[in-house]
């Protein structure tokens, strides 16, 4: 190796050095370092709002009565899921330093306009805290970065996937929760008619005016009945009724009468670009919106899907007929 060699070999060495002293995660003093958010602790924040990449975004806000979403008429956020992210966050610490570099925000998608969550804090004083989370270069660990700060930290402690911006992520998702063998009596009017179906003292489902060769198929009366007893929010929307819900005219109204209840849900009109469906349930004030397939059955039962199919003859059986 020549003398020019050599040195651009030691240049290149010197490089490899530097970017590692700059990019490499390391704790910037002995210890667990600094809170990220000085002097901010859980109690003090009074609103979370997160957006994501794609745009979506989701408020929730402390009141007397626990956490809610204000975008839907207040409707109850689920405080044990919003508490550990809290304490997550005032617990983000200094002690695995990316970057001091802004140049680097936008590679680690922590920056203003490239970021996977953006993270807005309020507090009862009034102010304001915007922490960036970003890219994660390894399983289990996440950039970030506080607003108004050129470093950029590691940690391990903290995901993205537990800041989704989707209500479903921060609400009790369960709309109608009814024990299924509860259900004495189901009623089920849609386009195709009204159907009703009551147990018997065995606990067998009957219907009226079967004819002498129909049978009721009791697994498919028993799956409608779990469909509607049971059934998922992907989010609320409020309080009041909106014209676009369908409502005036539902696609299928359900009544389920048990020992101790009586519960009547309304299925509005389908949104076909969302591929959604509105319900209100008459033991909720809340109109949510739920996904297609969790409610389609009961919107397009025929009274034909009730009844157990007359077996498929075999072809001994066609061809024997004949003579």
């Amino acid at each position: 190796m020549n003398r020019l060699q050599q040195i651009l070999a030691g240049i290149l060495a010197l490089q490899i050095v530097f970017i590692a002293v700059v990019f490499w995660p390391r704790a910037t003093a002995p210890g667990a370092g600094a809170p990220v958010f000085s002097n901010l602790e859980v109690g003090d924040i009074v609103a979370l709002i997160i957006t994501d990449a794609d745009g979506n975004s989701i408020e929730l806000r402390r009141q007397d009565e626990g956490w809610m979403l204000p975008d839907a008429d207040g409707f109850p956020a689920d405080a044990d899921k919003v508490s550990p992210v809290l304490e997550k966050i005032t617990g983000l610490t200094t002690s695995r330093l990316v970057t001091r570099t802004s140049s680097s925000h936008k590679r680690l998608q922590v920056s203003a306009d490239d970021f996977v969550r953006r993270i807005d804090l309020e507090t009862a004083d009034g102010d304001q805290h915007t922490l960036f989370l970003g890219s994660a270069p390894q399983y289990g660990a996440m950039h970030f970065r506080v607003d108004g700060q050129n470093e950029t930290y590691l940690t391990g402690d903290f995901s993205t996937e537990e800041t989704r911006a989707q209500p479903a992520a921060w609400i009790d998702s369960s709309y109608v929760n009814l024990d299924q063998a509860s259900v004495r009596k189901m009623t089920l009017e849609n386009a195709n008619g009204s159907f009703t179906f009551a147990r018997d003292e065995d606990e067998n489902w009957t219907t009226a005016g079967l004819g002498s060769d129909e049978t009721l198929d009791q697994a498919k009366v028993d799956s409608l009945v779990s469909k509607a007893a049971s059934v998922n929010m992907e989010r609320p929307l409020g309080r009041e009724e909106q014209p676009e819900y369908g409502m005036d005219q539902p696609s299928a109204v359900v009544r389920l009468e048990a020992a101790d209840k009586t519960i009547t849900l309304r299925i509005g009109v389908l949104d076909p670009e969302e591929q959604t469906y509105v319900i209100n349930s008459s033991e909720s004030p809340y109109y949510v919106q739920v996904p297609q397939y969790s409610v389609q059955e009961l919107v397009e039962k025929t009274r034909d899907g009730f009844l157990q199919l007359p077996p498929t003859p075999t072809p001994a059986e066609e061809t024997g007929s004949t003579g």
